[in-house]
Formats: structure tokens, sequence, C-alpha cells
């Protein structure tokens, strides 16, 4: 009996062990077949993206940027946004949507320790590291700038440079600029153009900003013709980024065009955890430029990516310091001012080429009044001015003094 016991125990380790071998020799040879079909095609899952649908674009170079012409090329329907795997650790060349995470829902992992990646805004935009050039969202796919109506309809630009009667009445906040300086920025204006291929824009207005820390000063032109000089319709006092402190960038200096691409918003009104209410008072619209390169104005600097915007602020503890650099890197600018662009749609031509189109956008409003001028392209200069000018005067000491801690983190 005992000998039957053993025998039958020693049968069952050997059944066990053919076993094992045959399953051993099947993996192996499904794992040879295997390689044999993919041959040296480097497979690297690691930066495998996700993308608004099932596929998968493969990028083999970790530093290589996700824009819409590889992905294609990788067989992925274009996509505004792109997706980085949930399983993955994001790197500092990741690419997010250029909408608002907390409005559109979406999780964000933390990365408050990567000095290359950072939030910016109320609305919690992501900016991403400078190893990635990625463009303003959208911008891959955007249409030429279509025409406005004066330029589609070939109208007398005569009534274009009327609109600075209507500015001077309805922006309290404006500067009394001498003619001399006038002409003198209106040929910055017409140098950053040339310089990016667009000296030729005319018979539609274009909005200049000089971020030079002594000037902090907005301006209008509109010039008629290719060849006339650009004239001023008015300017009036703003506050762009002030370096030196975690999160704050340096104004970026370029053109942004302003197309539904990047589409505006309004402010809500509500108070943040400062009591500030930074993009100024409800309804206000938020001029939004998508993604640009930034200087940070912390640490050891460097460009990182910065979602750009101009907007209002708080009408009363921050709108009357403006004309000292304030900001996390947007424009801010007089309420007054905000509702002039919105109600004249002043930077409208796009916008307005969609409604014409038979295109709905809810952020016009029914009763705007859109002039047939209506302009593109917003221009950020640097002039280097060495003196404060007479003509942009600092703040009284009265709002300077007033101004609230936590002040330049509202926006």
């Amino acid at each position: 009996m005992k000998h039957v016991i053993v025998w039958t125990r020693i049968g069952a380790v050997v059944l066990a062990a053919i076993a094992v071998f045959t399953v051993t020799e099947k993996i192996n040879s499904e794992s040879n077949a295997w390689q044999t079909s993919i041959g040296d095609a480097p497979l690297d899952a690691r930066h495998a993206t996700a993308l608004g649908t099932n596929q998968t674009a493969v990028t083999p170079d970790p530093h290589a940027l996700h824009k819409s012409d590889q992905i294609s090329s990788a067989g992925a329907m274009r996509t505004r946004w792109v997706l980085q795997d949930s399983r993955l650790s994001l790197a500092a060349d990741d690419l997010y949507s250029s909408e608002s995470d907390l409005a559109s829902g979406r999780a964000v992992p933390d990365r408050s320790a990567d000095p290359s990646v950072h939030r910016t805004s109320m609305h919690g935009t992501i900016v991403a590291g400078s190893s990635l050039a990625v463009e303003a969202s959208g911008a891959e796919e955007a249409d030429s700038a279509a025409p406005n109506v004066a330029q589609s309809e070939a109208l007398d630009p005569a009534g274009a440079l009327d609109m600075d009667k209507t500015f001077a009445n309805e922006v309290q906040r404006r500067l009394n600029v001498p003619t001399a300086a006038q002409l003198l920025y209106g040929s910055k204006l017409q140098q950053a153009l040339q310089e990016k291929s667009l000296g030729a824009i005319a018979n539609e207005y274009v909005v200049l900003v000089d971020r030079n820390q002594n000037v902090q000063v907005l301006f209008i032109y509109f010039r008629a013709k290719v060849d006339s000089i650009w004239h001023m319709i008015g300017a009036t006092p703003v506050s762009t980024g002030l370096p030196g402190t975690y999160d704050h960038f340096t104004t970026p200096i370029g053109i942004f065009e302003h197309t539904p691409n990047n589409m505006d918003f309004r402010s809500e009104g509500t108070l943040n955890e400062f009591k500030i209410r930074g993009y100024g008072a409800r309804d206000m619209r938020i001029y939004d430029f998508g993604w640009a390169q930034g200087e940070r104005g912390w640490g050891k600097g460097g460009m990182s990516q910065m979602h750009f915007q101009m907007h209002a602020t708080d009408p009363d503890k921050l709108e009357p310091v403006l004309g000292v650099r304030h900001s996390k890197g947007c424009v801010r600018i007089p309420a007054a001012l905000n509702v002039f662009f919105d109600h004249h749609g002043i930077l409208d031509a796009d916008y307005e080429a969609r409604v014409a189109a038979g295109e709905s956008l809810w952020i016009l409003k029914p009763r705007r009044d859109p002039t047939p001028w209506a302009g593109h392209y917003l221009v950020v200069i640097d002039s280097a001015q060495k003196a404060r000018p007479a003509w942009s005067p600092l703040p009284d000491g009265k709002a300077r003094s007033q101004f609230p801690a936590h002040g330049n983190s509202a926006d």
C-alpha cells in the first residue's frame, strides 16, 4: 500500500513538470514570433498620449512636440487638447487644454513641486515648461485672419477716426499723449508688425501695450491705408506683469491674435480668498489670447508657457493703481475700457465674422454696437524707457497707500 502511494505521488510530480515545460515552451515560441513581427521598431510606452478619441500616438522622442500635424501623421484625429495617459507620470512637456481645467471638470495632477510647470490666474490655467514651445491653443488649425466689414466692403475709413471722440466720452481713465509721442509709438507699432510679416495691416484697429515699467500704457491705433501713418485713437494706463514673486511672469512681448479659437469668457464678479475681484465686476469680459512664452519672474528665470489674457481688475482696490506693474503676467485694464472694447468690438473682427457666417457666440452681447473697422491684434512691446514720461503719471499717493495685500496676485 505504501509503495502505491509513493508511485502515485511521483507520477503527479512528473505530470506537473511536463505541464510546466509545455507552457514555458509555448510562451517562448509566441514571444519570439512577436519580436520577429515588430523587428527593431522602437516602442516607448512612457510617451504614449491618449487623445480626445480612443486612438493613440506613440512619440519615440520624449521631447517631441504633440502638435496637430504630428498627431495626424500618427493616424490620430485632430483635437484641441492632448490628455496624458493617467497611468503615467506627467512631465513638463505635457500639453493641456486651453480651457479652464476647473470649468471643464478634468482632474489636474498636483505638480507644484515642478519649477517648470505652474498655474496662473484664478481659474487654474496650466503653464507648461520651457522645453515645450506650445503655441496658442487652436493656432495650428486657425484660418487666416478674417477681414472685417470695412475691408470686405471697402468702406470709407474716415469714420474710423471718429472713434477717438467715442473713446473720450466713454473711457474716463485716459492719457493726454503729445503728438510727438503718438507718432513715435505709431512707428514702434509698425516696426513690430513688420517683424512678424504683418506690416501691410490697414483699415482696422490695433491695440498696442508698452509693458515698460516706466510707461504701462495701452494705445489704440488706426490707419486707413498701408502707406498711411498710424493715428492714435486713445490711450489709458494699464498694469502688466510684476516679476520678483513666485508664479509671476513678465508680460510677454509679441503680436497676439484675438480669435474664438481661444474663446473669451466673462467675470462672475466674486471675491477671491483675499477679498479681491481679480477679474473685475460681474460681466466684465476676459480677452483670451491663448498660450504664450513668458519669462518667469522668480527663481533663476527662464521661459515657460503661460496663458495670456487682458481683463479688468477690482474696480475699488486695484483699478486706482493702474499705471504700475502689478499683475501675474496678464494686462489689467480699466473697467470703462473693457466695456468700450466689448460694446464696439474693437478686437472682434474674427468673432463678428463667425457670427456673420451663422455661428452663435454667447460671449457677444445682443445689444452691442460693433464697429466695421474691428481689429484682430494685440501688440505688446517694451520701449526701454529709462524715465517716466510726464504724460504717463504714476497713480496718486493715496491710491498707492491703500493698495491691498496680495493685490499683485489677484489675477
